[in-house]
């Protein structure tokens, strides 16, 4: 094997047009979760934007050191997070290094499956998509062509936004303890058909109580876990249909677009702990089909469902479920260049059902590849 090295990127451009209204941190995407929980929270209807936060570069590289292969790749685009969020900033997406069996590093979770994921003009994507780009350590005792076994140990404390924990535990006065990393696993088997991937997650979640209150203690701890089924299936020569169904408590923050890993939750029986926390059990489900028309057009359509069981004590206006479905046109004429269409169209309904709003856009997008491969020369 040489070695190499690839340069590789491309430049996104977004034009939409929102009928309805969306947290403007996230206005160039389909979340459900950010859909307003109240009246008129981001009035006016209908707003015009333009965005090339997906825009992205990268580098990949390949050698061999001994007898095994080391592989690298390190890459970012602009789409701000936590205290960035709707801004153009530097996000990386992956940091990661593996050597045989061995890998290190920022890169997807070991509970996902990348393959699944219909093509979307949206960044974000289906909202129950099992979705979490995290530091972590992972090995691969099989990795074969149709068959792989992976587990990883990773980085707790994290929400699916990118921000700080914190955000995803609804208690007062706690902060979050995490001194257990989170263990994933996955296994895949499948053939020229497609292909079937269950994973799995455990993990440890901590508060503790720093109000100084003599009269309560809110402390706690709960134990998440979850499971992830997913299936690609080539139908026809044209047609690819991809499914994936997730179900677990306090696994939130693995989802797209999840919402709190821990409610709020009455404990009356306890006077010094009236309140307590409580993961939240969560189920998600997608589907999507893939159709190419010929060699330059193609589509995707589907839609996804996620719901939460809520606890007792959370706020009326919680995120409680979410709808997300779109459809798509995509014209490629070369390797490198695709331009596209897509509707989106989001639900999202509060505890109880008490409030829902809508979301719908239509996005068009415009992306410009490109890629350089270097081998052996200065390499070695």
């Amino acid at each position: 094997m040489k070695n190499s090295l690839e340069l590789y990127g491309s430049i996104i451009t977004d034009v939409g047009y929102d009928f309805k209204t969306i947290d403007p941190a996230w206005f160039d995407v389909m979340r459900p979760t950010k859909l307003p929980s109240r009246e008129n929270q981001f009035a006016p209807n209908g707003t015009v934007f333009y965005s090339l936060r997906q825009t992205k570069f990268g580098v990949k590289s390949s050698a061999m050191i001994g007898k095994k292969e080391l592989k690298t790749q390190f890459d970012f685009d602009f789409f701000g997070f936590g205290k960035d969020a709707g801004q153009i900033a530097f996000h990386v997406v992956n940091a990661y290094a593996q050597l045989g069996k061995f890998g290190v590093g920022q890169t997807p979770s070991v509970f996902m499956d990348m393959t699944v994921f219909p093509q979307t003009l949206d960044y974000w994507g289906p909202a129950a998509r099992v979705f979490f780009l995290n530091i972590q350590a992972r090995y691969i005792p099989i990795e074969k062509e149709e068959e792989r076994l992976m587990i990883g140990l990773e980085r707790p404390g994290a929400t699916s936004d990118g921000s700080n924990y914190a955000g995803s535990i609804e208690l007062p006065d706690v902060k979050p303890v995490f001194n257990v990393p989170n263990l994933t696993a996955h296994y895949r088997n499948g053939g020229k058909w497609g292909h079937v991937q269950v994973g799995g997650i455990a993990k440890s979640i901590k508060w503790k109580d720093i109000s100084g209150s003599t009269a309560y203690n809110l402390s706690g701890s709960a134990f998440a876990w979850g499971f992830n089924i997913s299936t690609v299936v080539k139908a026809t020569e044209n047609i690819v249909l991809k499914t994936q169904g997730v179900y677990g408590t306090g696994i939130e923050n693995y989802l797209a677009d999840g919402g709190v890993d821990i409610g709020r939750k009455s404990n009356a029986e306890n006077p010094s702990k009236p309140i307590k926390g409580n993961a939240l059990p969560v189920f998600g489900f997608f589907s999507f089909a893939e159709l190419n028309w010929n060699k330059w057009l193609s589509s995707s359509i589907g839609n996804t469902l996620l719901h939460i069981e809520n606890s007792d004590l959370q706020s009326p206006v919680a995120f409680h479920k979410g709808q997300y479905g779109l459809v798509n046109l995509l014209y490629q004429p070369v390797s490198n260049i695709m331009i596209g269409i897509e509707y989106q169209y989001g639900r999202r309904d509060a505890v109880d059902n008490a409030f829902h709003s809508t979301g719908s856009k239509l996005q068009l997008s415009f992306q410009f590849g490109f890629s350089k491969v270097f081998v052996d020369k200065g390499l070695d």
